[in-house]
């Protein structure tokens, strides 16, 4: 076949092609961040990735600090090696966070995660280790690390800034108690139902309050404080509809939807709960109690008898302002919420507890810390209305539908009203302080820090000095992995734990005498006695640490130093039944109980001062019936460390 002539090639054509350009490890990773809009899928490999860099514990790592009551102490989670089989699966929505029925409950109802923990137990990780229950909270965080570049690409459409707020929130060191801590899965999964909710508001206006109702459940039954999402999800349906949906924002009626579907999803989780896990109202929120108030405090006492929040501990020496008046409690919870945002931004210092006292009630109501705190809850509060209409206004105008300022408006106040539940304002909790707590909050936190960066990285760029503002945010990135990896370090076992704690907080009684019980667990006695000594002379009308002090001495053979200490602890908690059990076990082990003994005639003369306790009643039954247990009948002796519940519990 005749083929036709081509025309004649030009002259430039004949010349040779430049090589294509050689394709480097960095142009893949631009090309991977910045090539394409993020999906789910691209974004959950660098998310996880960081997570587990960040905050992987090591495989052999045992049960922590509050770890041994929610899982080996809990009875709902091992329940799955009954064969009775007395505690169902659908239980978890009758018992409280450590498996206890209404009846003995210390707060914190959160089935979710103690279903999730026994899922892990029935397939056959138990006590052994604390892994894998730690490392899911790695990879789950990275997962919710994947859903902020999600939500923040659909806010900003800037492939940039949603990488970015990803990755600032996956490194910011302050969650790393939530996230290496197994007890942290409450946060990880309360957050991701915020996150969910969050992006619930993008979907179709039909879908969307389904999806609302179901994620907001997702966090209600995973912990407590994701009721934030009540008043954020409306707010954030009103600010960024225009960007989520720029050829019909509808932001009234999707604020009214939101509204509607976050207070369905409340209610109902309320009144299923007072149903599912009835417990006892307490006295001081009673209405005859209240008859005189004003008619706000009236229909706040209201609103909390109706939520019926099960009962809290109520210990001092865990939150020194339970026992403050209403304005210190509050300047003293200012000063804490300055100090958080502080470890937000510079996590200089990290630590597993902060216990008194530590963050003591403060002396005066007004003090630099306080004015911090103050200012910081107020001003999110002005500034969004005005960011708010601002960018309104704009839209309206010129059509813009990629405006930042709404974004930032509601990342400012997303940090109030997600920590206001932990706060120690509305009511007061059980913990002065915890890393925890700035789960959510963390959000906000690295989408504003996200849009700063970036912003200052173009501008950088504009006056030719783009090296500087990468090396400002290297630093300052640097810095918040540096600060995660070396604190998740600290949850290698209890005793590093403990260690780690009592140099970050020097002023907690707690964490010099856990690590002293550490240190004795391992036979060091003479290291539990001094460490022992400093938690006794910062809290010493705490029980616990006078009773341990006398237990430490009476383990050294020295039972007779360690008596005075007994008796003073013994008569601080007369009712601490564990505590008088240990001490009057080591007495008796140390054949200090004898019938002509000086220790029991002291013991029997304290324990007279105190009719009807736990004090009188110990005594006199090992007084009596000690020769037949060998001691205190051992159904008032306390568990051993890191044991699970005794037959009985």
């Amino acid at each position: 076949m005749i083929q036709p002539e081509l025309p004649p090639a030009d002259p430039v054509d004949s010349e040779p092609l430049p090589p294509l350009p050689r394709r480097t490890a960095l142009t893949g990773v631009r090309e991977y961040f910045l090539g394409e809009d993020p999906t789910l899928l691209t974004a959950l490999v660098p998310t996880c990735f960081l997570s587990m860099l960040l905050y992987t514990r090591s495989p052999a790592t045992n049960f922590i600090f509050d770890e041994q009551e929610a899982l080996l102490a809990n009875p709902y989670v091992r329940a799955v090696a009954d064969p009775a089989g007395k505690i169902h699966w659908l239980d978890a929505f009758r018992r409280d966070f450590w498996g206890l029925p209404p009846e003995r409950t210390i707060g914190s109802y959160r089935p979710l995660p103690d279903i999730v923990w026994r899922a892990l137990w029935k397939i056959g990780f138990r006590e052994q280790s604390a892994f894998p229950h730690d490392y899911l909270n790695v990879l789950l965080h990275g997962l919710n690390g994947a859903l902020v570049v999600m939500l923040v690409f659909r806010w900003t459409r800037d492939r940039l800034t949603a990488w970015l707020a990803g990755g600032l929130f996956v490194a910011t060191a302050v969650v790393t108690e939530a996230v290496s801590g197994v007890v942290g899965i409450a946060d990880v999964l309360g957050g991701m139902g915020v996150l969910l909710a969050l992006l619930a508001l993008s979907l179709r206006l039909g879908t969307m309050p389904f999806a609302l109702i179901g994620a907001t459940l997702l966090g209600l039954y995973s912990k407590e404080s994701a009721l934030c999402i009540v008043p954020l999800a409306p707010l954030a349906a009103l600010l960024t509809s225009q960007l989520t949906h720029p050829d019909r924002p509808l932001r009234w009626v999707r604020t009214l939807v939101a509204t509607l579907a976050t207070g369905t999803a409340f209610v109902f989780y309320v009144e299923m709960r007072r149903r599912w896990f009835p417990v006892a109202i307490p006295h001081e929120l009673s209405a005859a109690e209240h008859l005189n108030d004003p008619p706000l405090r009236r229909a706040f006492v209201a609103a909390l008898r109706w939520y019926a929040q099960p009962m809290l501990p109520h210990d001092p020496l865990n939150n020194p302002l339970i026992e403050a008046s209403t304005p210190y409690r509050i300047a003293g919870a200012l000063r804490v919420y300055a100090r958080g945002l502080g470890q937000l931004l510079l996590p200089w210092t990290l630590s597993g507890d902060y216990s008194a006292p530590q963050e003591p009630i403060p002396d005066r109501l007004v003090f630099p810390a306080s004015v911090i705190g103050a200012a910081a809850m107020v001003l999110p509060f002005v500034v969004c209305p005005i960011l708010g209409l601002a960018a309104w206004w704009r839209a309206r105008r010129d059509a813009l539908t990629t405006a930042l300022s709404p974004v930032v408006a509601f990342a400012l106040v997303w940090i109030v009203v997600s920590y206001l539940p932990v706060s120690n304002i509305p009511v007061v909790l059980p913990t002065v302080r915890a890393e925890r707590f700035w789960y959510f909050p963390a959000v906000g936190s690295a989408i504003v820090l996200s849009i700063v960066f970036v912003a200052l990285l173009r501008a950088c760029q504009k006056r030719g000095r783009l090296a500087a503002g990468v090396a400002a945010l290297v630093l300052f990135a640097g810095f918040q992995c540096v600060a995660a990896r070396r604190h998740a370090f600290d949850y290698t076992n209890d005793l590093v734990f403990w260690n780690a704690t009592r140099k970050a907080v020097p002023r907690s009684a707690k964490a010099h005498l856990n690590y002293s019980v550490m240190l004795g667990a391992r036979g060091d006695l003479a290291g539990r006695l001094a460490s022992n000594t400093v938690a006794l002379e910062l809290a010493p009308s705490w029980p616990m640490a006078s009773v341990y002090l006398g237990d430490t001495l009476c383990r050294m053979h020295r039972a007779a130093q360690g008596l005075p200490h007994y008796v003073n602890g013994f008569s601080l908690g007369s009712n601490e039944m564990s505590l008088i059990a240990l001490g009057l076990q080591c007495l008796w082990d140390e054949k200090q109980l004898g019938d002509d003994a000086p220790a029991r005639a002291q013991l029997q003369e304290a324990a007279d001062r105190y009719p009807g306790s736990w004090f009188k009643y110990l005594v006199d039954d090992t007084f009596s019936n000690g020769d037949e247990y060998k001691g205190v009948n051992p159904k008032y002796r306390p568990r051993g460390y890191n044991e699970g519940p005794k037959k009985d519990e």
